[in-house]
């Protein structure tokens, strides 16, 4: 593929992310042992009561301690309110909100020697439906985080350079994102969100598909060789299953110590209908069973994939970057990695 003469050739390889220390290997396991939990909730999107209830309830019957109760705010998504409540002494941090709260609360609890429970909120909830958790039943919820036991899951480290050339670092649990879903994200009114969910995006959709603008970029996995590309977008996810059950990245699992990149370049109409059918159609039902595998296509043009532990991006331009659904401004670069096995989160008793 040709390369545009004024994409930039320097990509920073050599700049460590801070991973916050630890991985869960580092902390003891704790399953079966009373603690401590710490409940972090966003107050727009819970019940408050019904929680304290359920939880007042889970606690007593578990023999663990009087749960801590932190707020979020527009300030604070969760990182402070988590941090508190570790140094407060939770051993487990209960994240009740959406996506956007539980990628907060995950970026403190993964160097800490607490452990992560989901309390699924929102539209997405997007990593409880990849370990399948089950959504809107809050008791059984409550239940998994006292009652359930420790999984060892990866996280990822992000390290964004913006257009100002400042440097942010944040974990995501899920993906991070540039073009289409990151302009949609930036495009979808917020409030109507609150108000239908996910038909707030069509218009965000339709929007970001008009953009005729391709992210043109230079990128490195694994120490590699540069590649340059032209895509209309880049995902690098840790989990692949989106909302209704959607599966846009096949070869993404949550405790592979990987995370699968993937870049859409449709050129058209007849490009667009290749990746429908590969992603709703191949990935979605075909994958699913033996004979439906082996009745699947090869990789088409307008959709390439490539796994690796870490991947280095250079873009000729800034480009809007969501992470876990939320958007983080513009990046002109960045260096993800993944901690295998950096993060410890409750889910049911086998």
């Amino acid at each position: 593929m040709s390369t545009p003469s004024d994409i930039p050739t320097d990509i920073p390889t050599d700049d460590p992310i801070d991973d916050n220390t630890a991985t869960a290997d580092a902390a003891p396991a704790r399953e079966g042992a009373a603690g401590v939990a710490a409940v972090v909730y966003n107050p727009i999107k819970v019940n408050l009561d019904d929680i304290k209830r359920a939880v007042a309830a889970e606690e007593a019957k578990a023999g663990w301690g009087e749960t801590l109760w932190f707020e979020t705010s527009k300030e604070d998504p969760g990182q402070g309110a988590a941090r508190a409540a570790i140094d407060a002494g939770a051993t487990m941090v209960i994240a009740a909100g959406g996506d956007g709260t539980v990628r907060a609360v995950a970026e403190v609890v993964h160097g800490s020697d607490a452990a992560l429970a989901l309390l699924p909120s929102g539209t997405g909830n997007l990593l409880a439906r990849n370990l399948n958790l089950t959504l809107d039943d809050l008791d059984h919820s409550i239940g998994t985080a006292f009652a359930g036991k420790d999984r060892s899951v990866d996280i990822a480290r992000i390290e964004i350079r913006h257009e100002d050339d400042s440097v942010s670092k944040h974990a995501f649990l899920v993906m991070a994102g540039l073009g289409l879903d990151a302009k949609m994200l930036a495009s979808t009114n917020d409030e109507l969100k609150a108000k239908i969910g996910w038909l707030a995006y069509v218009g965000a959709i339709i929007t970001a598909l008009r953009d005729r603008n391709q992210l043109r970029l230079r990128y490195s996995l694994d120490g590699g060789p540069t590649k340059s590309v032209r895509a209309h977008t880049v995902i690098v996810g840790n989990t692949g299953t989106l909302t209704a059950n959607v599966l846009l990245l096949p070869e993404a699992v949550i405790d592979d110590g990987q995370f699968e990149m993937l870049m859409l370049r449709p050129e058209g109409f007849v490009h667009w209908v290749q990746i429908v059918v590969k992603v709703l159609w191949e990935n979605g039902v075909l994958r699913r069973t033996p004979l439906g595998r082996r009745m699947m296509t090869k990789e088409v043009e307008a959709l390439n994939y490539v796994k690796g532990r870490q991947i280095t991006v250079k873009l000729s331009h800034p480009e809007e970057i969501e992470l876990d659904g939320d958007g983080f401004g513009t990046a002109t670069a960045f260096k993800a990695r993944v901690l295998p096995g950096g993060l410890r989160v409750r889910v049911p008793q086998e």
